[in-house]
């Protein structure tokens, strides 16, 4: 059983910062991407940011230079980093992770969804 477990969301003021953790855990062979996506209400799932077990990054295009993703390996845990945030930021934020649980199976994972609200 893998689990994703997302966490860090809350409400934060225009301009501010959040810090989003998602950690995979369960019986895991090795995890490969792993990402951030958002859904706002009446909007389809977005892409935020995705990194490769080897650190290549890819960002939307509204989101570079006020968000970084990162991970640590040993942790299975990626990290989206969220800097001036804006109003239209606010959304439910997903981890998505590709994993494998052995050599010969490899799926698509998510979390929960944590939200995330930028309003004064």
């Amino acid at each position: 059983q893998v689990q994703l477990v997302e966490s860090g969301g809350g409400l934060v003021q225009p301009g501010g910062s959040l810090r989003l953790s998602c950690a995979a855990s369960g019986s895991i062979f090795k995890v490969n991407a792993m990402g951030w996506y958002r859904q706002a209400p009446g909007k389809q799932r977005e892409l935020v940011a995705a990194i490769t077990s080897g650190g290549i990054t890819n960002y939307a295009d509204s989101m570079k230079g006020r968000f970084a993703i990162s991970r640590d390996n040993a942790k299975n845990t990626v990290y989206l980093q969220m800097n001036s945030l804006k109003p239209e930021d606010t959304a439910v934020y997903y981890c998505n992770a590709d994993l494998m649980i052995n050599w010969w199976s490899r799926s698509d994972y998510w979390g929960q969804g944590t939200q995330v609200t930028v309003s004064s």
